[in-house]
């Protein structure tokens, strides 16, 4: 029978939690780079906006 990692001592932490948490952990990161990317270029693909000036009436 296996036990919960959060009621279990270190020692009893298994090969297969450790494999499982890093999976997880891998998880994790790979959507937080997806939803946040460091690159600047990636983030605005579209075209930029600059101030517009007003047109003198005359």
């Amino acid at each position: 029978m296996t036990k919960r990692i959060a009621t279990t001592l270190l020692k009893d932490f298994t090969r297969r939690d450790f494999l499982v948490s890093s999976a997880l952990t891998a998880a994790l990161f790979t959507a937080a780079l997806l939803l946040f990317p460091a690159n600047h270029e990636s983030e605005a693909k579209g075209p930029q906006v600059t101030a517009q000036v007003p047109v003198s009436p005359h």
